[in-house]
């Protein structure tokens, strides 16, 4: 794993990726054809570098804390 973690990938993005998690229209573990097919490929190295060989529940845990902490922190501003 490389860099900052999830840093570098936009909430929009973490949260397109949630959601296709929960409808089901993206499988786990994660690879470059289903994060490109939920329109994400220009950040598969990012994700999948961080997310790649979890199951779902351990990618929706990743995603709801990083994605709560970013909402807490852009309150607070």
């Amino acid at each position: 794993m490389f860099g900052f973690g999830l840093v570098d990938v936009k909430t929009d993005h973490l949260v397109t990726l949630f959601r296709a998690l929960v409808r089901k229209d993206i499988e786990c573990p994660l690879t470059i054809v289903g994060v490109s097919s939920i329109g994400l490929q220009d950040h598969h190295d990012l994700i999948l570098d961080h997310l790649r060989g979890l199951d779902a529940n351990g990618v929706r845990a990743v995603l709801s804390a990083v994605i709560a902490e970013r909402r807490k922190h852009e309150r607070s501003r």
